[in-house]
């Protein structure tokens, strides 16, 4: 039991979720609470490395079930010198990408059986789960076509259009299967109207830490 709060933003590439997520941290340290600002793959020192593996293009293909193991790899060094420590210390954790990333990634868009993730899920995390997770949703297209304007391009964002169909279709299905986690955000409007939608989730945010 920890007495922070757990906070993942998902959503495909060119979703806005990192501008969104400093939106989000500067409105909730003006309101006085201690935010920790963390992503996935990554967080740490070591878990910034498997980053770099699983982003960059390699001569050798990288197996499905390598990537996944990577994925919870880099998982497992962040929770346990990371995401858990802040939150036995009473941090709001916003985390750009979690594990519902890897069953819209590895599962949707590669092909995992979703059990075989949930396996992992709960050898790697245990009982930890995140407390509210807003999804960008935008159309394929649009996404895709923000994600070329910021230069290069990572091994994930090269994949082709199907695999971010499967993507997206992975992520709805999730939020539309536990309503009560997830909040749906319309990230292909203009920033302002984006940030519009974050405040009643501001106010629901306060509204759980009073209640801790």
């Amino acid at each position: 039991m920890h007495s922070g709060l757990f906070i993942t933003l998902e959503g495909p590439e060119g979703a806005g979720k990192t501008t969104n997520r400093q939106f989000l941290a500067e409105q909730l340290q003006q309101a006085g609470y201690e935010v920790v600002l963390t992503r996935e793959p990554g967080g740490t020192g070591l878990a910034e490395k498997i980053r770099e593996l699983l982003l960059a293009q390699h001569d050798e293909p990288v197996a499905v079930d390598t990537e996944l193991l990577l994925m919870f790899a880099a998982r497992a060094q962040h929770l346990q010198q990371l995401i858990l420590p802040a939150l036995q210390q009473g941090s709001i954790v916003l985390c750009d990408r979690f594990t519902d990333a890897t069953y819209a990634y590895q599962g949707g868009g590669r092909g995992i059986d979703p059990q075989r993730i949930a396996i992992l899920e709960d050898f790697v995390q245990g009982g930890l789960r995140p407390d509210l997770t807003l999804l960008f949703d935008l159309p394929v297209a649009e996404g895709m076509a923000r994600a070329r304007q910021r230069g290069r391009l990572d091994r994930f964002e090269c994949e082709h259009e199907a695999f971010f169909v499967a993507v997206r279709t992975t992520y709805l299905q999730r939020a539309q299967a536990s309503p009560e986690r997830f909040r749906v955000i319309n990230a292909g409007l203009p920033l302002s109207g984006v940030q519009q939608q974050l405040l009643p989730v501001l106010q629901e945010i306060g509204a759980r830490c009073a209640g801790r």
